[in-house]
């Protein structure tokens, strides 16, 4: 019976150090028949990896690992490093008790555990270092921080977190050098912006970044973003969730089917929220609307689809971008507002907002919604300026397509002329000595109905029309 206790005993003993060994993950990477090969290819890793270790294996081999990690962290670690094609397509998690002894680092002594490394390969050659950009963070190599060597910056890089690694990449795109997905892998697309962020920096472009300039680009990026103070709004009697820059603009008022907000602190900024029901025929009639207001310039670029439209314009005073679309009977869409010199920010601003957008509910702006006018302005719709020509006259449709005759005198010496909602057009004809002009417009147009002119002479009793141009913009064409 002692006997037996004794070796119960020492069974018992056993337990804590299988489990201790069992607790231990490690991802494998490689594993070779003899010590010195294994010796060799730890020493290549060891290059690359900070946590490189080597073990003897149970079945005479020797393993190449890097650990040791949670199980949860050696998972992903695995993920990571295969997908960014880091270590071979065949590794997997390992466990300590598969192990007999460790023969790297050599002389046997234990390498203190290393967090997550994932480090990346080399970014590809690139030409001479350019200048720095002044739009970019100002950070240079003589940095508070150290300067570190690659090795170095691979290690600091693994020590990052998922989320550090998501604001990286976001930094990153921010600036506009990282087009694919926040997903905090490091794989060739990242590391071929870090190249070209280090390379408009000045910096060696190796495509790993070291910790200053990590610091450089994050602070860039963090000051960028309180100065714009991007907030998700959620705008109930519009109906619409939406990303806005809630640092440089603040909500004025409603004036169906606009949602005001003007701007903050002198920042030159605008934003307007477009909420109302209808149809294609009312997107289109939108579409035209909007291109007669101050706030749309006339140049810039136009797209009008079945269900959406987009205008961008700019001059030397103001630039605006418009992003409307139609959907299950609710027209939705924003219009930002900025000075030229603001164009960078506006862009990043226009970028989110698109990205972000989404209607809520069933529910339009209600027309009753807002104050009205204490006095109304033609010059006014909901609340916006309207362009304003500097001369106009009526006219009258000749033809199905949109033919016009006006006035003479309503096209001479202008650099733009225009008919109906601002739908540029030529002038055809131009004749001095009736005064008569026919201005032809650059698309056809769809007038509700035009002129018929006889060239006969009218019978006694019969009705005709005297037509005349002294009405400027109080009739429609």
């Amino acid at each position: 019976m002692r006997f037996a206790a004794v070796l119960l005993c020492l069974a018992l003993s056993l337990v804590p150090l299988v489990a201790a060994a069992q607790e231990q993950v490690w991802v494998q990477i490689e594993a070779r028949p003899t010590r010195s090969e294994g010796e060799e290819r730890a020493r290549a890793y060891a290059g690359v990896f900070p946590n490189v270790a080597g073990f003897a294996m149970s079945t005479g081999w020797y393993a190449i690992v890097l650990g040791p990690y949670s199980r949860a962290e050696a998972d992903r670690q695995l993920r990571v490093l295969k997908g960014e094609r880091l270590i071979p397509a065949d590794s997997y998690i390992a466990f300590g008790d598969r192990f007999t002894g460790r023969f790297w680092p050599q002389g046997g002594a234990a390498a203190a555990p290393a967090p997550a490394p994932v480090p990346e390969t080399a970014a590809p050659d690139s030409a001479a270092a350019a200048a720095p950009d002044p739009a970019l963070p100002t950070t240079s190599p003589q940095t508070a921080l150290p300067d570190e060597t690659p090795a170095e910056a691979r290690a600091a890089e693994g020590l990052l977190t998922g989320d550090e690694r998501r604001e990286l990449q976001s930094a990153l795109q921010w600036d506009g050098f990282y087009q694919g997905a926040i997903d905090g892998a490091f794989g060739a697309g990242s590391r071929r912006s870090m190249a070209a962020w280090q390379e408009a920096m000045g910096y060696e472009p190796t495509g790993v970044l070291t910790s200053a300039q990590r610091a450089g680009l994050l602070d860039h990026f963090r000051a960028e973003q309180a100065a714009i103070g991007l907030q998700v709004l959620t705008e109930s009697e519009a109906g619409i969730e939406v990303p806005y820059p809630a640092a440089l603009v603040e909500f004025d008022r409603y004036e169906p089917p606009f949602v005001h907000f003007r701007e903050r602190d002198g920042s030159g900024f605008r934003l307007i929220l477009i909420s109302e029901a209808g149809d294609q025929t009312t997107l289109a009639g939108l579409y035209d609307l909007m291109q007669t207001l101050e706030i749309v310039p006339v140049e810039g670029e136009r797209q009008l689809g079945r269900d959406s439209f987009t205008i961008a314009g700019q001059n030397g005073d103001l630039a605006s971008y418009s992003d409307v679309r139609l959907s299950g009977g609710l027209i939705k869409g924003f219009t930002l507002v900025w000075r030229p010199a603001e164009a960078a920010r506006a862009a990043r601003v226009v970028e989110a907002m698109k990205a972000g957008f989404r209607p809520l509910g069933d529910r339009a702006l209600d027309e009753g919604l807002g104050q009205p006018l204490a006095v109304d302005r033609a010059d006014l719709v909901s609340g916006l300026e309207v362009r304003r020509p500097a001369l106009s006259r009526s006219g009258f449709w000749l033809d199905a397509d949109g033919l016009v005759a006006t006035t003479a005198e309503a096209v001479r010496g202008c650099a733009r002329v225009t008919v109906g909602d601002g739908h540029e057009a030529a002038a055809v004809l131009d004749d001095a000595a009736s005064g008569l002009a026919v201005l032809k417009p650059g698309a056809p147009l769809a007038p509700r109905a035009h002129a018929l002119i006889s060239a006969a002479p009218p019978r006694i009793g019969a009705d005709i029309a005297i037509p005349g141009f002294p009405y400027e913009d109080t009739l429609d064409t």
